[in-house]
């Protein structure tokens, strides 16, 4: 059977939630990129060599964002086509992608790697607590949908 008249296939709960998540992180590090590294101009995602190089590491950022979100949705459209999305798995995988990349980013490359700071010459705290803050929410969010969508009888 092809097109309207196929029939729906078992909802894929795992896979609908790892295209979403994919999704989710290309999203957030859009976001960062977009706001932070070019409207507010705070910081690059490499602040520890030349400004050249910072601008080079934004457009390999944005590189890796664009082919998550990309790839995500062809993963998405792909279980659209065969009727297998489960919805509510889908939304906890955006919230836990979202939060994931923030909490990864807050933690990793700013602590960790010292990659880059939120901002320079003011004091970190109160941005890095904002930071994690945010992207521990939106884990926590992503953690309560998916809890949700397991216990959910339709998927």
């Amino acid at each position: 059977m092809t097109g309207p008249e196929r029939p729906a296939a078992r909802p894929r709960r795992l896979r609908s939630m790892a295209a979403a998540a994919l999704i989710g992180v290309g999203v957030m590090a859009a976001v960062d990129e977009i706001v932070f590294h070019q409207i507010l101009a705070w910081h690059h995602f490499y602040d520890r060599s030349t400004p050249a190089a910072g601008l080079l590491s934004d457009g390999l950022l944005h590189t890796a964002e664009l082919l998550a979100v990309v790839a995500g949705i062809a993963l998405y459209a792909d279980l659209c086509r065969r009727r297998a999305v489960a919805a509510a798995h889908a939304r906890a995988g955006v919230l836990l992608g979202l939060g994931g990349f923030q909490l990864f980013d807050g933690v990793v490359n700013h602590k960790l790697l010292r990659l880059h700071q939120v901002r320079y010459g003011v004091d970190l705290l109160p941005y890095d607590l904002a930071w994690n803050a945010a992207g521990l929410l939106l884990l926590a969010a992503g953690l309560v949908a998916a809890v949700r969508a397991r216990r959910s009888p339709g998927e």
